[in-house]
């Protein structure tokens, strides 16, 4: 029998409507006494008490005993089911963290900078500290945790679960993460590249809802992209599949920090795209030349679009090898909008087969920022339902 929703302004709308504003309360201030529930929902203490009844009866939140302002007291957070999902996502100079419940809905997060010659021990321990903080806040332990996704900007073998690039962040190159962050944390990890931890946070809950074959262009101070065959992220055989940034386009080429020739990041990563600026601009930042080339920055205009056209030719093989419905393009130079999107549609018009570039849909990213921390909940979801264990 197909559940009906209870019609607008009855009882049983109006208890659903009152549950729902109690589970947002808990959601957004964490823990919270049923007194601090009625303060912050603007329901009565009646209602907020028989909708705290109702809850944890279905089992959707908890209760503890703590003190608070030395008095004992009931605090009621949201359930964590089977226990608390953990995602990771670290940038070149940042480390992104999330605690999720049990249906993949984001509890808490907190971004943390790091010095960009860190090694992997620090950025390992301040993820553990940082989730282990996280998870007090929705009134859970560390041991709590069941499963996390782990997301590095470079490639990773995710058959020895080790980092494998001395070109980025090489304070991690040939160190086993999956083995040392369990240890941390005592829960199984999955390790994967945050593109790919991109384009499952958009396949999931994104802008590659429906998709089954497809990309995520993580274009930003490198590019890289997530490939979605037959509704899921392909890896390849060890996990480096979508290494885009490192397709030669000219093999006279500058030098690239991966030790070959014209890679497609020497042309578009962030060095170059700066480098190119410094004599008529002086020292930016890429963030500066988004903002600049938004506001008329002829200079910077060119550069974006220059590098959306080589980008573009670049996908133009992915388009050919793959026939894909769409591509989605996130990253921080999505930022510029029509500037960048605009040369790499032309430029992928031109050189992809007509037939493969006629069916493909670019689109813009839909989660942002959090694309890939989504992705590591996914993730750690994905881990957690095979029932790994950490003896």
């Amino acid at each position: 029998m197909n559940a009906t929703r209870p019609a607008p302004g009855s009882q049983a709308s109006l208890r659903e409507a009152n549950r729902a504003r109690v589970l947002g309360v808990v959601r957004q201030h964490g823990p919270l006494t049923q007194v601090e529930i009625a303060a912050a929902s603007g329901l009565s203490a009646a209602t907020v008490s028989n909708m705290v009844k109702e809850l944890d009866q279905a089992g959707m939140v908890g209760l503890s005993r703590s003190i608070r302002n030395g008095r004992r007291a009931v605090l009621v957070s949201l359930a964590s089911g089977g226990g608390l999902l953990a995602g990771v996502a670290f940038g070149e100079r940042d480390v992104r963290v999330a605690v999720a419940n049990d249906s993949r809905e984001i509890l808490a997060q907190q971004l943390m900078p790091l010095q960009a010659d860190h090694v992997a021990d620090e950025g390992m321990e301040r993820a553990a500290r940082l989730l282990a903080d996280l998870a007090e806040t929705v009134s859970s332990g560390v041991e709590d945790i069941s499963a996390i996704g782990f997301g590095l900007p470079m490639p990773v073998d995710s058959v020895s679960g080790e980092a494998g690039s001395d070109a980025v962040l090489p304070g991690w190159r040939g160190v086993n993460v999956t083995e040392a962050m369990s240890g941390y944390l005592r829960a199984p990890v999955a390790l994967d590249n945050t593109a790919n931890l991109a384009a499952l946070g958009e396949l999931r809950a994104g802008a590659l809802r429906g998709v089954r074959n497809g990309c995520y262009l993580k274009f930003s101070y490198g590019v890289g992209a997530g490939i979605v065959i037959n509704g899921d992220v392909f890896r390849g055989s060890t996990g480096t599949a979508g290494e885009i940034g490192h397709v030669t386009i000219d093999e006279n080429g500058p030098i690239c920090r991966c030790g070959n020739r014209g890679c497609l990041d020497t042309f578009v990563g962030s060095r170059a795209l700066i480098n190119s600026l410094a004599a008529s601009h002086g020292p930016l930042r890429l963030k500066d030349i988004v903002t600049r080339a938004l506001a008329g920055d002829l200079g910077c205009r060119r550069v974006i679009e220059d590098a959306g056209r080589r980008v573009g030719v670049a996908v133009a093989g992915v388009v050919n090898l793959l026939n894909p419905e769409a591509i989605v393009v996130g990253g921080l130079m999505a930022e510029a909008g029509e500037l960048i999107t605009a040369p790499l549609r032309e430029a992928l018009d031109r050189c992809a087969i007509p037939s493969a570039a006629a069916t493909v849909e670019l689109r813009a990213a839909e989660l942002g920022d959090d694309a890939d921390i989504v992705g590591a909940i996914h993730r750690a979801s994905m881990l957690s339902h095979t029932n790994i264990s950490i003896s």
